[in-house]
């Protein structure tokens, strides 16, 4: 049996942390893909969404000839991503509960506490900002007064002398800033939509449960990069199967992870 946690992070807000084991994130893989299976034509409707939204995004930034800020913004996708699926959650959590499962019923997930939902998406959207200025900051360190063509855009960010450092950098950064925002999202938005408790409240039990389960989390976060980095190598195609798995999968992870009150 799960050991709880006692952790206090204000007078009136108890937050009982679970630990768990490495097998626990394997599990969320699965309970997210039966719930998938359960609901089969509303998960296809939210993922065929990221999918289209990211094909746009991309061909929208290439149409303007700022293809330089598509590996960035691809980067950035991973520190908005917990908020977008605020509906995926709604609709493994009605799962769980036995309730039918509608797309207009998961569309209301942000009449529960709307107004913490917009703050974390609020933090979001500015490390989302913070990480542009970063990312465009390495390039011009790098590649200082040089005008990238189309032409020679791969060969001149992943082949060329400055290639190795450039990468280093900005691999070593974005990983830092996506920690961060692992570390502040992983149960705190499933937390919102379930509980009457503030952003930061939230914030910081999502911070305890990582702490008490350092390897699991590694495990877990290690699990939707992969995901990630598959749905961006098959051009967003595979979005349409993984986004909802991982949303799914986040909720499982949240109920294993903090006692139910």
């Amino acid at each position: 049996m799960a050991q709880s946690i006692d952790v206090q992070q204000h007078p009136s807000v108890s937050v009982h942390i679970n630990e768990i084991t490495l097998d626990h994130p394997w599990q969320w893989v699965a309970a997210g893909w039966r719930d998938f299976k359960n609901i089969p034509v509303l998960s296809a409707i939210y993922g065929s969404i990221f999918f289209v939204a990211s094909l746009l995004l991309t061909m929208l930034v290439f149409s303007s000839g700022s293809f330089f800020l598509v590996p960035p913004l691809t980067a950035g996708f991973f520190l908005v991503a917990p908020i977008l699926c605020v509906f995926l959650y709604d609709a493994s959590r009605k799962l769980g509960e036995g309730e039918s499962v509608s797309f207009a019923d998961t569309c209301k997930t942000c009449q529960k506490n709307p107004f913490n939902l917009v703050v974390m998406g609020l933090i979001l959207m500015m490390v989302l900002v913070f990480w542009m200025m970063i990312a465009n900051l390495i390039f011009a360190i790098f590649f200082s007064g040089l005008t990238l063509k189309f032409d020679d855009f791969i060969s001149t960010l992943f082949l060329s002398g400055n290639s190795t450092a450039f990468l280093a950098a900005g691999l070593i950064s974005g990983g830092i800033i996506a920690l961060l925002v692992f570390t502040m999202t992983v149960v705190s938005i499933p937390m919102l939509i379930d509980r009457d408790i503030n952003a930061f409240d939230a914030i910081a039990a999502s911070y305890n449960a990582v702490l008490k389960n350092p390897r699991p989390m590694m495990l877990w976060a290690a699990i939707i990069v992969m995901f990630m980095v598959i749905g961006i190598l098959s051009f967003y195609l595979s979005f349409i199967i993984s986004m909802p798995v991982i949303g799914y999968a986040t909720w499982h992870a949240y109920r294993d992870l903090v006692a139910v009150e």
